[in-house]
């Protein structure tokens, strides 16, 4: 079996016979998931759709997604982790102490007949939500669901995917990826991309205080950052490229309106799966778009000397 461990969503659909949500509440934050590409509808290689396959939810609460699943697994809080590497061991017949398995708030016997279903799956799938990614553990689970797809490959296909937030969220990771060979917590101040999550990353940064400015593009940290994150937002100059008011632009000190992205504007946007999408823009507007702004702010600071840049005397009006 090959290592990869990704895949689009239409190979979920017509080759998936097995489906784990961890950490995700699909039914009410990916409302067309369900029957649009993993769960409900029929494939090549899953006929009858639904009835050919088993559906897994591991969470800490039962939502409204533990309706559609076959298998609930509820977990203990900020217990993914240990619950991953108990899998991995017990994938390649590994001792576990029971101990160590029973403070994940799972049995033995449970986390044995999942992987005994893995193995015997004829095509698996992780979705991986934010309540896996962005909980005690952070990039670490998500590197653990990761090894646990690989090391599956050894008995089956085994895939994983994360289940992404807003729109577009897939474009930065990819255009970093392709252009660095990263994915995010990227940090150019040397000349050259350095990536260490947990360092690097926007919120870790911001929490700690390091960053002296920022400029958001796309994005509403104000409305989904912990509070320490948007209270040093607040203090910063931060600029803001949106084509609307947010959270994030009644704190900012500068706040640039652009035009909406395949709606008055051309661009790419990527799926969850890193299939991009050409959007072309059906309205005209007065707007600049983010690439304008961006590159006039860009030739405004090569323009002025070295020392003015340096010294911190420009400002946004100079700019």
């Amino acid at each position: 079996m090959g290592g990869k461990v990704t895949c689009t969503l239409g190979e979920v659909k017509n080759r998936a016979d097995f489906i784990v949500y961890w950490g995700g509440n699909p039914a009410e934050c990916h409302p067309r998931h369900f029957t649009k590409y993993a769960l409900i509808p029929k494939g090549k290689f899953v006929p009858r759709g639904r009835k050919d396959r088993t559906m897994v939810l591991v969470d800490i609460r039962e939502t409204k997604s533990a309706r559609a699943s076959d298998i609930f697994l509820q977990i203990k809080p900020g217990k993914d982790f240990e619950v991953l590497t108990i899998l991995r061991a017990l994938v390649k017949n590994q001792p576990v102490d029971r101990t160590q398995v029973s403070d994940t708030g799972l049995t033995m016997d449970q986390l044995q007949d999942m992987v005994d279903r893995m193995k015997r799956a004829k095509f698996g799938v992780f979705f991986f939500g934010m309540g896996l990614s962005m909980t005690r553990g952070k990039h670490m689970n998500s590197a653990a669901v990761l090894t646990l797809a690989a090391e599956l490959n050894a008995y089956t296909k085994f895939v994983a995917m994360p289940m992404r937030g807003h729109g577009n969220v897939t474009g930065a990771d990819v255009v970093m990826r392709w252009q660095t060979g990263y994915p995010f917590g990227i940090n150019f101040s040397r000349g050259y991309p350095r990536f260490n999550p947990g360092e690097f990353s926007t919120i870790d940064l911001l929490v700690r205080g390091d960053a002296d400015a920022a400029l958001i593009l796309g994005a509403d940290p104000g409305a989904t950052m912990p509070q320490p994150c948007i209270d040093h937002l607040a203090r910063i100059p931060t600029i803001v490229l949106d084509p609307k008011v947010t959270h994030t632009s009644r704190l900012a000190k500068v706040h640039i309106t652009t035009a909406a992205t395949g709606i008055s504007a051309p661009g790419t946007a990527y799926r969850m799966d890193e299939v991009p999408l050409p959007l072309r823009p059906a309205l005209q507007t007065s707007y600049p778009t983010d690439e304008q702004i961006i590159r006039r702010i860009y030739d405004a600071v090569a323009s002025k000397p070295d020392w003015m840049i340096h010294s911190g005397k420009m400002t946004s009006a100079q700019i």
